[in-house]
């Protein structure tokens, strides 16, 4: 067994905390890689289409509900037209 004198032992200790802070700071940046990797294949998939390019299949329902227009987008009309007005 290797026996550490307390500078070899102060050494060892120094460099393991400098390590785990340089992981500390790159972590974030390897997980935004990542991330970003993911976005970029789900959008070549986006552009590409579907697989099934024949429409809804027939096992798929449509909504019930009536579409209304959100809060925001009445609030955003509301606003243009007054801007349009004032002008």
């Amino acid at each position: 067994m290797v026996s550490l004198n307390t500078t070899q032992l102060e050494g060892l200790i120094g460099m393991l905390f400098v390590l785990g802070i340089l992981a500390l700071l790159v972590l974030p940046s390897v997980f935004g890689i990542v991330r970003d990797r993911r976005i970029d294949r789900q959008l070549r998939e986006a552009e590409q289409g579907p697989a099934n390019e024949r429409g809804p299949s027939e096992n798929q329902k449509s909504s019930s509900r009536s579409t209304v227009p959100s809060t925001a987008t009445w609030y955003a009309e509301g606003r243009r037209s007054k801007k349009l007005v004032s002008s």
